[in-house]
């Protein structure tokens, strides 16, 4: 896996300008959750492989098996596919065991990629996971790079920008079965992604005021 992650890197380093100091802001062991926003397909393999971490798993759509490339990846990488639009409780619980093993389990509460960079509305099945695991969570966001197909088209490198907020804990003292606690328990773990973006980018988290 060290080979792989060497050989992503050097492709990544190619075509983009990336701050690598940024990356030993993430940490290095869990439990903890890593929450942050999604926008194109390069941010998975730029951050492991980068990382190069084997604590690190993560969640995925199982669609993405379907790519013979990312099939390989993922697999090696042993991220947890999910069934979107599911109560999935087998990736709940091989979350919550890698969470007991002490790993770092990374996601993407938007459950989709945004493209063009701004935050969608989060979807709640990351507040159970951080309910039950009672693991903290720690926010990131990247940004920058929504175009970076129209960059490579014209042989541009793309400025891929990242950054890592302060963990936290969620409020467990509310009852995550209720849909409006749930609800209240994503926005801020939300808001929490937003603070790690440019405003541009916070999409309906943007800050009043």
């Amino acid at each position: 896996m060290r080979i792989i992650n060497w050989l992503l890197r050097r492709i990544f380093n190619l075509l983009c300008r990336i701050d690598k100091q940024k990356f030993e802001t993430f940490p290095k062991t869990g439990p903890i959750i890593l929450v942050g926003n999604h926008i194109n397909f390069i941010e998975v393999p730029l951050l492991i492989s980068h990382l190069d971490n084997p604590s690190i798993t993560g969640l995925a759509k199982r669609e993405t098996w379907d790519n013979p490339l990312f099939k390989f990846l993922f697999t090696c990488w042993g991220i947890i596919p999910i069934d979107r639009g599911l109560v999935d409780r087998e990736a709940i619980k091989l979350s919550l065991d890698a969470l007991r093993q002490g790993k770092i389990l990374a996601i993407s509460p938007e459950g989709t990629r945004s493209k063009d960079g701004s935050l969608k509305p989060g979807k709640p099945g990351v507040v159970a996971l951080a309910i039950q695991s009672g693991a903290p969570l720690q926010p990131f966001g990247f940004y920058g790079h929504e175009n970076f197909w129209q960059n490579l088209k014209h042989a541009r490198r793309t400025d891929f920008y990242m950054t890592v907020g302060k963990p936290f804990r969620v409020n467990t003292e509310l009852d995550f079965r209720s849909r409006e606690a749930r609800q209240e328990i994503t926005d801020e773990i939300m808001y929490k992604i937003a603070e790690c973006l440019p405003e541009k980018y916070r999409g309906c988290y943007r800050f009043n005021g």
